[in-house]
């Protein structure tokens, strides 16, 4: 078998040029990432009625939703949250299932269940992210002189939109967003005044701002576009609208409350490094090379930097490719310094240039044919693959030092070297044939493990596995070439070095000898000593802490804060600078962004803090750092503090304020807030775990509506008026649309801020019966 390759040194050489070059170039496509690509196929729907109560989504949303979704198959695990105004439900799939099959799945269920879901609802969409992975990029928009509105629109429509396009990114998500809109807040005493109702103003604004198509005048030689100045376009234009006409005078907008230039969502803020600023979190699609996802944005934001106005600053808050890649560069250094060490290591034991030599060139050889290989299945350059690449570096070797010792005996009878090489090789080439394939056979069973396991070892056994495979070639042809052309007889007449060195491995083997010969006569103790040693390691097996995958420090630190439920917006706001001044005093933090506000599976009460920390040089590990935060964090009266280093491998849909989940089903949600409660008293007395908290809030303050139905009945006044008038007074309604050649813009509608504070308020709202009189809603409700 060796024999042809030592008669055609040629063909050999090229066979070996044709893999070196064959490795290198896919050497230089291969992505490089942190680990193999283990995600599950995720899928994230969300869908929103402004205003609706926790309850009203889950129910009339979240739950014919769900029973459609129920009927794709492959989905895994499926879990839904409700808050005010939103429901998200994120659909897992099992490993083999196709994302973009089970998206069509998806879409195809969600348009089944549009007829059963509210009038009024904004069609639910979908996304393939897993809502509870770690963006992958944040970038901060901040400015010393630009309104935060303007600021919003440089940071959704100008880099979010095309941020979306870049191939592999799921979803941009905008903290602290502030898009322009109208706001109309009426006082009711004005409205109740003039004998207005609050549905009729709504009824106004939607009638009088209007974008519709108005035809085209045909003349007999040319052709006229018809354009209406039915748009309004501001606050200004909009407070001149005529909502009534009372005593013959016209009743304008503006006197019945003010109208604002305002923005779509005032109960939300975010913050860069203690600046109000516009964060965009970027997510990649599961399945993606973060790498490469990360430099592409990377790329296209620097070729947009370049359009913005020089007011806008655009800083990277984190990039978690940097930190994968750094990752990478310190296992290639250990590769590196692994070949270095094995070399030296034959050399010392060898003590000749051309021995050395010619073993050695199995390794870069097998390394390198690897990466072909590792590029036909789509592997990438991750920790896992590349430790595969260091442990077969020991492997890889074992097979040339074999043929070439071989080959070394035949020279030491007298025999040439190439007649050496011939016999020597054909003696071992059977035995360093079924060395690699029994070394081989060793990771075939790990190629057969499912779930995730199955899919992180995978890309392991088969690297390690090819590298063996192409070394037992490399030796089977390349060893026996080199050494019937290049290695010289053993020489007799050794330098002082090599007389020094020998003399230490003498005394090595006599050591040796002496330990053998006491260990065959003691052989029972000897047994007894190697029995212990099994026991003593069966026992350490037992007590060695156990975990998935140890946790990773990718210089980032994920803070949710929560206070007390019904706690407010401006409150909510204060407590949450306390927390970040303290952030801000830590020495090892880069950058950190804090947002507040309900949006993104949050609920009002509820905060966030997004910590990037210094390069590892500089700090001490993520773990420490958060051990050092937490007692500082936990002192703010009336926050709750949630700190975690996010995981390297997210299990699960359901972003947590905690590492771990424990979840609790029932269709009573009143025993379900009972139980959850007790368990979670009787897990806060483990002293083992922290931050045991919940996600189910039903406690928040509520005023309760009740419609005396038979004396609404009377006056003619319907429960949908009396809702939808509760809706239009403070559910921040959207009530028309501003549209622009770059974008929309809504009107939204709702009382003066004091008349939002007191529950009386409610008493003094009209809504006009089908009779056509005005009815105080205290005359069909009561308010409790």
């Amino acid at each position: 078998m060796t024999a042809l390759f030592i008669r055609r040194p040629v063909m050999t050489a090229l066979v070996m040029i044709g893999i070196l070059f064959f490795g290198v170039v896919a050497y230089s496509r291969l992505p490089v990432s942190d680990l193999p690509s283990v995600d599950f196929p995720t899928i994230s729907v969300s869908a929103n009625l402004p205003g609706a109560s926790p309850e009203t989504m889950a129910a009339a949303v979240a739950t014919p939703l769900e029973k459609q979704f129920s009927t794709i198959a492959g989905i895994d695990n499926m879990t839904s949250s409700s808050q005010l105004g939103s429901t998200n439900i994120t659909i897992q799939f099992s490993l083999d299932r196709d994302i973009d099959a089970a998206a069509a799945d998806v879409q195809a269920a969600i348009s089944q269940t549009l007829r059963s879901l509210p009038l009024g609802i904004l069609p639910p969409s979908y996304r393939k992210v897993n809502p509870a992975d770690s963006p992958i990029l944040f970038f901060a928009l901040t400015s010393k002189t630009m309104a935060l509105s303007d600021l919003d629109e440089y940071g959704e429509t100008y880099l979010a939109q095309r941020i979306s396009m870049v191939p592999g990114i799921a979803q941009v998500q905008v903290y602290g967003a502030q898009k322009y809109a109208v706001r109309v807040q009426l006082d009711p005493t004005s409205l109740a005044n003039r004998g207005i109702g609050i549905d009729e103003v709504a009824t106004a604004i939607g009638s009088q701002n209007v974008s519709l198509p108005t035809g085209t005048l045909w003349g007999p030689n040319k052709a006229s576009t018809i354009k209406a100045n039915g748009q309004l376009q501001n606050a200004a234009e909009f407070r001149q609208m005529v909502v009534a006409y009372r005593n013959g005078a016209p009743v304008h907008l503006d006197e019945l409350g003010q109208v604002l230039d305002d923005v779509e969502n005032n109960k939300v803020a975010s913050w860069y490094n203690g600046d109000r600023a516009i964060v965009l979190a970027i997510q990649r699609q599961p399945g993606t090379n973060t790498v490469a996802v990360a430099g592409a944005v990377r790329d296209l934001v620097d070729r947009l930097r370049t359009q913005i106005p020089p007011s806008v600053q655009i800083q990277t808050l984190y990039d978690r490719s940097v930190a994968i890649e750094e990752s990478v560069h310190d296992v290639k250094f250990t590769l590196m310094l692994t070949l270095f060490l094995v070399v030296m290591v034959i050399f010392i034991f060898l003590r000749n240039v051309s021995a050395t030599i010619i073993p050695s060139l199995a390794l870069p050889m097998s390394l390198i044919g690897t990466f072909a290989v590792m590029y036909l299945f789509g592997y990438s350059l991750d920790n896992l693959s590349l430790m595969a690449l260091t442990l077969a570096v020991g492997f890889v070797v074992d097979d040339a030092i074999v043929m070439l010792e071989n080959i070394v005996r035949h020279m030491e009878m007298g025999k040439d070297p190439l007649k050496a090489s011939y016999e020597g090789s054909a003696e071992v080439a059977f035995t360093i044939l079924a060395m690699t394939i029994s070394l081989s056979a060793v990771f075939i069973p790990l190629l057969f493990m499912g779930g995730i396991l199955g899919r992180l070892f995978h890309e392991f056994a088969v690297t390690i596995g090819t590298a063996i495979l192409v070394s037992g070639f490399v030796s089977l042809t390349l060893t026996p070439m080199l050494a019937s052309r290049f290695l010289k007889p053993p020489s007799h007449e050794h330098g002082p070095l090599f007389n020094a060195s020998e003399r230490i491995y003498e005394r090595v083997i006599g050591k040796y000898e002496s330990s053998l010969n006491w260990v065959m006569e003691h052989r029972f103790a000897s047994l007894m000593f190697s029995l212990a040693i099994l026991v003593g390691t069966v026992v350490l097996f037992k007590l060695v802490p156990t975990g998935f995958i140890p946790t990773q420090d990718n210089g980032q630190i994920r803070v949710t804060t929560e206070a007390a439920q019904g706690t407010s917006f401006q409150e909510m706001a204060k407590k949450q600078q306390i927390a970040a001044a303290i952030v801000a005093k830590d020495p090892n933090i880069g950058g950190f962004m804090s947002s507040v506000g309900g949006g993104f599976g949050a609920s009002n009460n509820q905060g966030s803090l997004f910590l990037s920390l210094k390069p590892r040089g500089e700090r001490p590990s993520a773990d420490e750092i958060v051990n050092e935060l937490r007692p500082k964090l936990s002192g703010i009266p009336g926050l709750n503090v949630f700190m975690q280093v996010p995981p390297a491998i997210q299990i699960g849909g359901r972003s947590s304020k905690s590492q771990y989940q424990l979840t609790l089903q029932s269709p009573d949600i009143v025993a379900l807030d009972t139980a959850a409660k007790r368990l979670e008293a009787r897990m806060r007395n483990i002293s083992q775990i922290q931050d045991v908290t919940s996600d189910l809030q039903i406690a928040n303050p509520q005023v309760i509506v009740s419609i005396d139905r038979d004396r609404a009945s009377s006056l003619g006044v319907s429960a949908q008026q009396i809702e939808t008038a509760l809706y239009d007074a403070y559910g921040s309604r959207q009530v028309s649309t501003i549209y622009t050649p770059n974008n929309q813009y809504v009107v939204l509608m709702e009382l003066l801020p004091q008349f939002q504070q007191d529950v009386n308020a409610l008493r003094m709202l009209y809504v006009r019966s089908d009779k056509g009189d005005l009815v105080p809603l205290s005359a069909v409700a009561t308010i409790t």
